[in-house]
């Protein structure tokens, strides 16, 4: 299992950015798929999350309402969609996907086996 993000660079504030995640050894197919991320000095923290099998979607409430997690099942993709940034989103973002099913402690990094690299989001003028 091998998960890849790409997307992410520099970003003026109020500006959008899309980060995608997909897994090059198999299906994200009932599985749990979701995006953290860990700014400068600060613990790594949970961002969104969905569902696979039906779509579920969760958020942190730091991102509501901006950020959107979708799927793309025929390219095995997930896509956090970021709207509005802020300096405070200025972070690596991680994707990650859980072993074999949805964890209801999604937001739980503990519930994720599986890690992309990282990508980094700078949003600076």
């Amino acid at each position: 299992v091998q998960l890849q993000a790409s997307g992410g660079g520099l970003v003026q504030p109020g500006g959008p950015v899309k980060l995608s995640c997909t897994d090059s050894g198999r299906t994200f197919t009932n599985r749990g798929v979701a995006w953290f991320r860990q700014a400068p000095g600060k613990e790594r923290e949970f961002v969104a999350a969905i569902r696979w099998s039906d779509n579920n979607l969760r958020y942190a409430d730091s991102v509501k309402g901006r950020f959107t997690i979708t799927r793309d099942r025929a390219k095995n993709t997930a896509n956090l969609q970021m709207n509005n940034l802020a300096p405070a989103d200025t972070a690596v973002y991680y994707c990650a996907a859980t072993a074999h099913s949805w964890n209801v402690q999604y937001y739980n990094m503990n519930s994720y086996a599986h890690w992309g690299q990282g990508t980094l989001v700078t949003v600076s003028s």
